[in-house]
């Protein structure tokens, strides 16, 4: 997994509430492979018209935009399905990081599995770090996981909370598996110790069986 320390990027406010999954993907791309193909996907449809061309109106499609890094957003971000195509959207966009006042749970800890750091501050804080942007468009803010600070375009650090262990592991680059293994000199002294206790509970090898009932007693056979 990707690490995730700091990130100064271009940052886009989005002032809508409740943006959820499905206009951060389509139902319709949720199969779709995961590759650089999904960085059109993002607010697909409110990006392309119909027969693919980009609506010059929306947000993403502005120059200063098409490589920011950072959304600002409003409450509620992320609400809706619980489908993980919604953060490779926004990762292979190039999204490292989401603002906002709240998010929907499972969206939320999709965002962590996936490097993309969702930071949550007060209502009032996002709406004038997006007032900022809206005055000077594509500045630049700062997110820092290690400090745990916002710096927003006038140099203002907004500090905010987060989960210890989500923290370390978006710090090392530490996914579900690779955290695990952290812990296997602890994992295999454990199992040897629970089968030799328990050794009914461990089921026989492959062809264990097949090997025992083919075998048999030569003596057997004799003819009495």
């Amino acid at each position: 997994m990707e690490r995730f320390v700091i990130c100064k990027a271009a940052a886009v406010p989005l002032d809508q509430a409740n943006i959820d999954t499905n206009q951060l993907c389509p139902t319709r791309f949720n199969k779709l492979a995961k590759g650089p193909s999904f960085a059109k996907v993002l607010f697909h449809d409110l990006r392309f018209t119909p027969d693919g061309a980009e609506k010059p109106d929306f947000i993403l499609n502005q120059a200063r935009y098409r490589k920011a890094g950072i959304i600002v957003a409003e409450q509620n971000f992320g609400c809706g399905s619980s489908r993980e195509s919604a953060v490779y959207a926004l990762a292979t966009f190039g999204i490292r990081s989401i603002i906002a006042p709240s998010f929907g749970d499972i969206f939320f800890n999709n965002c962590v599995k996936n490097s993309v750091l969702p930071v949550v501050l007060d209502a009032d804080v996002c709406a004038t770090i997006r007032a900022q942007l809206r005055a000077q468009a594509g500045a630049e803010i700062t997110v820092d996981l290690e400090r745990q600070v916002v710096t927003d375009v006038e140099g203002g650090e907004h500090a905010f909370a987060f989960h210890p262990l989500r923290r370390r592991c978006l710090l090392e680059g530490l996914d579900d598996i690779s955290l695990t293994a952290q812990f296997l000199d602890v994992i295999h002294p454990f199992e040897v110790a629970y089968r030799r206790k328990f050794p009914w509970l461990t089921p026989p090898l492959l062809g264990t069986t097949a090997k025992t009932s083919a075998s048999h007693d030569p003596e057997s056979e004799a003819s009495p």
